[in-house]
């Protein structure tokens, strides 16, 4: 009798311990909006779920009590205590510093300035962000100002592939920081331990001399690929009819060929298509089975529709399904961006990529095309998706940001890098940063707060700002070592980690005649010169092309191709605009 009271005593343990309960329940906003995506931290277990398209969730837990943590982006994280046996309705609440997220958000600048704007270009179909160029502002008035930093450098190909057509390239086309950045010049690695290497650089203005620049220098520590963890990449191909050209599919095939040729076999690859239909052209498949994935994508073909965002939703639950922790999981689209099924405004694109974005997955685009080429689209799924934007115009540039650049393309060391300055009212009079021009749409509404960028493994990011003395101190090379030109605050998270890291730098009047300037600051500033040459600023007027190929000229690295290509590139836009202008004299 003792045996088996003890036998059953066992059986009861038994299933008690072996239990399974199912936690279920829905997670809407104040608005009773359901939140798609939403992080759920199961604190028994320390695993992770994501709310479904509809708000839901359901967790198995072995205990009828447990507690849950809730989070967001743009809400206040909810942790809470629940019971297996009764359905969960959860209310998160917007925090107030993100009641405007859903609208679009400045990369830099001030508030309450006023700011010039452009007639509108019409190239063919495509499509690019009307953009207003930076301004000069008092440090008096105004001495601080910020930005975002990013690893895209869209911009510089699709420049290069007008002007080797023999056009004129759309001014909103030109971003001047994305072609300062295409080169990741004057890399230094950072110091053991540390995520970032910082310096800064004033020097003589070489198109007006009664001007000075400040050269920030931002530079990202390196990670071995051989140590970097897994990779879950889901690549995202546009085979719709308009892909059928020799520039479209047959280069992204080649380029995604040549990326699968240096995968490792802890590496990940699945492929969602879309054309006509969206469907999983590749299960997931590990990086040694390197012939299969080749062969795959070598049997593509363009035909169809373009539903856009069906394929964008398949690939993102594919990349979920998928999921590795501490990996790189990232989506890569590759496409002409033309959308025509499904949502296909920017607005509606940016509320899609940023529910999706929720459950740490990057976002990479890869353009190719012309004619019907939508640089907006993709500029916008890129920043929304916490991802990266590039262009490829040739085989050789899908292979430097495909191969030679892979792990500044797909790896990133940073998200959310914002960076805030201060200038000294006492040296500074008035500034300008060069580049990082904002959509006209964001710059109308000044309520709308800074958005940060990501930063990629190896990356240099350069910024320069156009200053104006406040006295002929700035141009004394002997300035005491404690005058400080402007005060530095960095702002970033890692990105397995939503804490908010700062570095502060101290930006000092270390004036050097431009002449004597590192060489690939001289460079840099040539590309500068050439981006608002071409972009057509009122900033630059005084400068002419000699004055833009001799500074290259005098700086390049005779043994870097793109840097080489880049003087040819100033000869032959320099016809262009020649060109242009003759045309132009001959009609007035």
């Amino acid at each position: 009798m003792k045996k088996c009271f003890f036998y059953i005593l066992f059986i009861v343990l038994a299933f008690t311990a072996r239990a399974q309960y199912y936690l279920r329940g829905e997670i809407k906003d104040e608005k009773n909006q359901s939140l798609q995506n939403a992080k759920v931290l199961l604190h028994s277990t320390k695993h992770v779920y994501y709310s479904g398209t509809y708000g839901g969730f359901g967790i198995t837990t072995r205990t009828l009590w447990d507690s849950l943590t809730i989070s967001v982006d743009g809400y206040e994280p909810k942790c809470l205590k629940v019971n297996a046996e009764q359905w969960q309705y959860i209310t998160l609440k917007v925090l107030p510093s993100n009641v405007n997220n859903n609208r679009h958000r400045l990369i830099s600048g001030r508030k309450n300035l006023e700011h010039t704007s452009r007639v509108k270009w019409f190239i063919d179909n495509e499509t690019y962000f009307q953009l207003v160029e930076n301004e000069y502002v008092r440090a008096d008035k105004f001495p601080n100002t910020g930005f975002s930093l990013n690893v895209n450098k869209a911009s510089y190909s699709n420049v290069r592939r007008f002007i080797n057509m023999q056009s004129a390239v759309p001014p909103d086309a030109v971003r001047t920081e994305e072609m300062i950045n295409y080169f990741n010049l004057h890399y230094r690695e950072p110091k053991q331990g540390e995520i970032f290497n910082f310096e800064s650089q004033l020097t003589s203005c070489p198109w007006d001399m009664e001007k000075q620049l400040l050269m920030l220098n931002v530079n990202a520590k390196k990670l071995d690929l051989n140590m970097v963890p897994p990779g879950n990449f889901v690549f995202l191909i546009d085979v719709s009819g308009s892909m059928d050209m020799p520039n479209r599919l047959p280069l992204l095939k080649a380029a995604f060929q040549m990326f699968v040729k240096n995968l490792r076999a802890i590496d990940t690859v699945s492929i969602v298509t879309y054309g006509g239909t969206v469907g999983i052209w590749l299960q997931p498949t590990g990086g040694a089975e390197k012939e299969k994935i080749i062969k795959s994508i070598e049997e593509l073909s363009a035909s169809g529709d373009t539903p856009g965002e069906a394929a964008i939703m398949t690939a993102y639950a594919l990349a979920r399904s998928t999921y590795k922790d501490k990996s790189s999981n990232r989506v890569i689209l590759a496409t002409d961006g033309d959308f025509n099924v499904g949502i296909t405004s920017e607005k509606a694109l940016e509320d899609l990529i940023t529910k999706e974005k929720q459950g740490g997955i990057y976002l990479t685009c890869l353009g190719v095309g012309m004619g019907n080429f939508k640089d907006s689209k993709l500029a916008t799924l890129a920043k929304k998706g916490n991802g990266n934007y590039a262009y490829l115009d040739d085989i050789t540039e899908a292979e430097k940001v495909l191969v030679k650049e892979l792990t500044q393309t797909f790896f990133a060391v940073a998200d959310d890098v914002f960076m805030n300055l201060k200038f000294n009212a006492d040296l500074v009079k008035e500034y300008r940063l060069i580049g990082f021009d904002n959509r006209r749409d964001a710059v109308c509404d000044s309520s709308i707060d800074l958005e940060g960028g990501e930063i990629g493994s190896g990356n240099s990011v350069l910024a320069i700002f156009e200053i104006v003395p406040a006295s002929d101190k700035l141009f004394k090379p002997d300035l005491m070592p404690g005058d400080i030109v402007a005060d530095l605050e960095m702002r970033y998270s890692l990105c397995d980690d939503t804490t908010l890291l700062t570095f502060k730098y101290n930006c000092l009047a270390n004036f050097v005649e431009f002449k004597n300037l590192d060489k690939e600051l001289q460079f840099a500033t040539a590309v500068a010169m050439f981006g608002l040459k071409i972009k057509q600023s009122k900033y630059i007027k005084q400068a002419d092309w000699l004055d833009i190929h001799r500074i290259a000229a005098e700086s390049y690295d005779p043994q870097s191709y793109l840097q080489t290509e880049f003087l040819k590139l100033i000869d032959k836009a320099q016809d262009v605009y020649a060109s242009k202008k003759r045309k132009k004299n001959r009609s007035d």
